[in-house]
């Protein structure tokens, strides 16, 4: 359902920022945003809070943005959004701009989940590695769970490449059974 609500959105916005060659700046603005949200549980929280109302989320916008110096685009489509009630659906929506902007750029976007936080050299290797099979450019989001124990998964768009320790000791759980 947040996808239904985040893609007009964030079309809308990207078109705008296209047409007005503010993509790269709304696009650093969205990550900074994006990493707030992270962050700060507090600033989370109030963005999905059902009891402030869309105009106090809009006003208490306009004053962090403007403290941010935020792009005058993205914080009149911020502001918007806070007060159609949507902002509960905002990390959906820099999803779905990302995509839109990836694509623009003949980009591809893979979601790489490791055990432990991966180096730059592996980050660039592995970018590299994908980049040669693929043949488009690979922007990774990384995501770190211990319970892979060690190895990779890897998704690319419906492709999945699962390396990972747990996913092999899984698998020879069920031989091991399949044989006894």
């Amino acid at each position: 359902m947040l996808v239904q609500i985040a893609r007009p959105y964030a079309s809308a916005l990207f078109d705008l920022a296209q047409s007005e060659n503010q993509l790269a700046s709304v696009e650093t603005g969205l990550s900074d945003i994006s990493r707030l949200i992270g962050e700060s549980a507090d600033f989370s929280r109030f963005l999905r809070s059902p009891v402030i109302s869309g105009d106090t989320k809009a006003e208490a916008l306009d004053a962090l943005l403007a403290k941010a110096k935020t792009n005058p685009l993205l914080a009149n489509f911020l502001k918007l959004v806070a007060r159609n009630g949507r902002l509960f659906a905002l990390d959906q929506i820099i999803a779905s701009f990302r995509e839109l902007a990836a694509q623009a750029r003949g980009e591809i976007t893979a979601d790489v989940t490791s055990a432990t936080p991966l180096t730059g050299e592996q980050v660039a290797a592995l970018a590299q590695t994908l980049k040669a099979k693929i043949g488009k450019t690979v922007t990774l989001n990384q995501h770190v769970d211990a319970s892979l124990i060690g190895g990779l998964q890897v998704k690319v768009g419906s492709q999945m490449i699962d390396s990972s320790l747990k996913t092999k000791l899984a698998a020879m759980k069920i031989a091991m059974k399949e044989v006894g």
